[in-house]
């Protein structure tokens, strides 16, 4: 599953498209998701992660280095 954010696990869902005539088809509602670099300072590099827009939000909130040891202490490779 590539369409993931690396801090929230936010996926793709399933639902209906409704028509005027309120015809019920298959659908995705894809995340919000977004490439970003930040320089972490601590370790003198950059880090990519696809993040959502609520994943930007808390790196914001919490801050970067918390954030990838959450993510290093899950087993992911940052």
């Amino acid at each position: 599953m590539a369409r993931v954010c690396q801090v929230t696990g936010k996926t793709p869902i399933g639902g209906h498209k409704v028509s005027h005539s309120n015809i019920k088809t298959k659908r995705r509602f894809l995340p919000n998701l977004q490439t970003k670099r930040f320089f972490l300072a601590e370790e003198n590099k950059w880090v990519v992660l696809k993040l959502s827009a609520d994943g930007i939000r808390t790196i914001n909130k919490r801050g970067l280095l918390a954030v990838v040891k959450e993510l290093r202490a899950q087993g992911q490779h940052i």
